[in-house]
């Protein structure tokens, strides 16, 4: 996937990518791609995708998917109305993003949430997932993602949800994808 300034998004590889010099500003964001992406990765308990530009290894973003499930009756009023009555339903939690200082405001960000989603929704074609969840890390990213429509769960404003159907419009993934 190419994007601002020609970067590309791959998964991550600790044998290329220079994980020690990122820095985001937000120190748990930092720590994660440091010292645990490569082990989250090797347990098979998230995928770690980083923006890189072409043969230099230095990361301008990251983003980290798995799958997990979520309480039905916690979803947003309107999500709620277009699921089966089941306890819980399977998502997709984009479990962390963040993008370098000497990225930011460079569109690096919605570049990854845009890949992001472009990922769950062609696994979704074949593993179901009513959406993509994520846990803001503050208010500043919870403005971020409601700029992408992702809607606050109602009694953890800090909990957003992007409807499949929605991601699957605007990237008109199909089966066949």
């Amino acid at each position: 996937m190419s994007g601002p300034g020609s970067l590309e998004i791959v998964p991550l590889d600790r044998a290329i990518h220079d994980r020690a010099a990122f820095t985001c500003g937000k120190e748990p964001l930092d720590r994660y791609l440091h010292e645990q992406a490569h082990q989250d990765a090797k347990r098979s308990v998230a995928a770690t995708f980083v923006a890189v530009r072409t043969g230099d290894p230095r990361i301008r973003g990251y983003y980290t998917l798995s799958q997990s499930s979520v309480l039905l009756t916690g979803l947003p009023p309107q999500q709620q109305k277009r699921l089966p009555r089941y306890p819980d339903g399977p998502v997709t939690m984009l479990g962390r993003l963040a993008v370098a200082v000497i990225a930011q405001g460079a569109g690096v960000g919605s570049l990854l949430v845009g890949d992001a989603c472009r990922r769950a929704a062609k696994v979704a074609a074949q593993v179901a997932s009513t959406g993509v969840l994520v846990d803001a890390i503050d208010d500043d990213a919870v403005k971020f993602y409601r700029k992408f429509e992702f809607v606050p769960f109602p009694d953890t404003p800090r909990r957003l949800f992007l409807p499949m159907k929605t991601i699957q419009d605007v990237f008109t993934i199909s089966a066949s994808s």
